[in-house]
Formats: structure tokens, C-alpha cells, sequence
């Protein structure tokens, strides 16, 4: 895919999309480290990348409710794409085709595939978790005032949503890395024609039967101008 025809091609993610990806992802970063650093002994040391322990517990849960914010705006935004069709569970079932890179074998899919759907959905799940139980564990503002059983629950919650959270991430990372065009879609923001109706089949058809629509619509239009005196 060369940069001549990314630059022509099919606008993917927008610019406020990009932007609220890559802060929302910086800041999943950042509550990982500051996170493990209180999490197991061996990772205190991440704390002086935030300037000691204090500052760490500080930031922590200020970054927190800044990424969920972000987060839930995405979310919304895109909730109708991540809807699982029925084309998505075939991909599911075929996931042994998707790993082996067999994308002949595969049924056509929409602007997101079945694991990206997935990815979605864990985060849809686990972002709220982590930002309530967090919110239970915030001290001084909140923990001093809980009992000693919720203060409990919601750090083994929190620990196992993270975990979760940080894996599906990890998988999310190394998907995009694999698929070539997937990281230059999220920073240039546009992907050849050849890649999208290769990899998003009938996204791909949903654009071209949308930029023939609104041709359509134009040409009258121009023709009504072109008739007047």
C-alpha cells in the first residue's frame, strides 16, 4: 500500500477520532504503570516516572476519570459499529482461517471484524468497573469514608478488571501491528481503496454506494445552475 494511494483513498478516522484514541490510549498507559507500581512490590520503582509514591497516588485517579471521560465519548460514538451481525459470528467461528492469515476463506465484515467488536465490548465492560471501584478506593476524598469490606471489594475488582483490560490491550496492539495499514489508518487517518475492500469488504461498499449517492445528488444540482441565464 503505497502513500500515494493512502493519501487518495477512503477516510477511516477522522482527526477528533485519532486524537481521542491515541489520549485515551496514553492514558491507559500511564494508569498501567502508575498502577503496577502499587500493585506488586517488584513495580514500585514505575513511581518516579510520576515524581515519588505521593505524586503517583495523586495522578492516579485524576488520569482515571479523564480517560473515562474521553472513553465514553468514543463509545457512544461508536456503539452502532461495534453491533455484533450475523456475519460476525461466522468470522468467530472461523478464527483458525484468521489466524492462519487465510482472508479468502472469510465471510465479508463491516467497518470492524468480530475481534475488534470484542475489544470494544471488554472495554465498554471494564472502563466502568475500573472507574467506580477506583472512585471507591480515592483517598482522602472517598476511601476514608468507606468500610473496610467495600475498600476490599473494590481493589480485588478493580485489580482483576485491570487485568483483564490490560490483556485485551496487549492482543488490541498486537492486531494492529499485525494487520499492515491498521496503525498508518489510526495516524493518517485513511486507507486505500485495495486495503479496505480487502480487509472491510462491506464498509467498503457502504462508501462507494454513499460517495455514487451524493454524486447523484449533486449532479442535478450543477446541471440547475448551468441552465440559468
Amino acid at each position: 500500500m503505497s502513500h500515494s494511494n493512502v493519501r487518495h483513498g477512503i477516510l477511516r478516522y477522522g482527526w477528533w477520532t485519532r486524537t481521542n484514541h491515541w489520549i485515551v490510549a496514553i492514558c491507559f498507559v500511564l494508569l498501567t504503570l502508575s498502577g503496577l507500581a502499587f500493585f506488586y512490590p517488584a513495580f514500585f520503582g514505575l513511581t518516579a516516572l510520576f515524581g515519588g509514591p505521593e505524586q503517583t497516588r495523586i495522578v492516579h485517579p485524576y488520569i482515571g476519570v479523564f480517560m473515562s471521560v474521553l472513553f465514553a465519548i468514543q463509545a457512544v460514538r461508536f456503539f452502532g459499529d461495534n453491533l455484533f451481525r450475523r456475519h460476525d459470528v461466522q468470522w468467530t467461528r472461523q478464527i483458525r482461517d484468521v489466524l492462519t492469515n487465510r482472508d479468502e476463506r472469510l465471510p465479508a465484515v463491516g467497518k470492524n471484524n468480530a475481534g475488534q467488536k470484542l475489544v470494544y465490548w471488554i472495554f465498554l465492560a471494564t472502563v466502568p468497573i475500573l472507574l467506580v471501584t477506583g472512585i471507591v478506593l480515592w483517598r482522602p476524598w472517598i476511601a476514608n469514608d468507606m468500610p473496610v469490606w467495600a475498600l476490599r471489594w473494590a481493589v480485588t475488582i478493580h485489580a482483576y478488571a485491570a487485568f483483564i483490560a490490560i490483556i485485551t490491550l496487549v492482543i488490541h496492539i498486537y492486531s494492529a501491528i499485525w494487520v499492515k495499514g491498521s496503525v498508518r489508518a489510526m495516524t493518517q487517518g485513511r486507507v486505500s481503496h485495495a486495503w479496505a475492500k480487502h480487509h472491510h469488504p462491506l464498509w467498503y461498499e457502504d462508501v462507494m454506494r454513499n460517495r455514487k449517492t451524493d454524486a447523484e445528488s449533486a449532479r442535478p444540482n450543477s446541471e440547475t445552475q448551468q441552465e440559468r441565464p
